[in-house]
């Protein structure tokens, strides 16, 4: 297991995908597959600075887990800004609208769940906990082979 542990600041994004790119990397996860993750946590960790955190007008943490269970490299992001459940939200549904004529908001969470083999959301002891699954070795049809 490996863990870092940043201010919840934009400045941090960089360190961040940093940590998940090394993690990722020795994992033995191919290029693409390295950058969808980086992609998701990004997204992820970007909404918890900016809305969980500065909008709530709150300091605090973000703390990243990388861990390798059964083939899978599975990272979290667990924070202390007020609970939020990315699924309560629906998917963006104007997708191939043109970008000043779509809604503001949900674009990230959809993102974050479409580049990694599994996302999942937890709030337990205070803590917002997002989940994020890559399997080691992609089954067919997996996010190796899309474009």
């Amino acid at each position: 297991m490996a863990s870092l542990t940043v201010s919840g600041a934009l400045t941090s994004l960089d360190e961040i995908r940093a940590f998940v790119n090394e993690q990722a990397t020795k994992a033995g996860l191919d290029e693409r597959r390295t950058y969808r993750l980086s992609l998701a946590v990004d997204e992820i960790a970007t909404n918890i600075i900016n809305y969980g955190y500065v909008s709530a007008g709150m300091d605090g943490d973000v703390r990243i887990v990388a861990t390798e269970d059964n083939g899978d490299l599975v990272i979290v992001l667990e924070d202390s800004s007020p609970p939020f459940d990315p699924f309560s939200h629906a998917r963006p549904e104007d997708l191939d609208a043109p970008l000043e004529e779509r809604d503001i908001g949900g674009l990230g969470i959809f993102l974050a769940s479409q580049n990694v083999d599994e996302f999942r959301y937890e709030h337990v002891g205070g803590s917002n906990r997002n989940i994020f699954v890559m399997h080691k070795q992609p089954s067919d049809g997996s996010l190796a082979s899309q474009p």
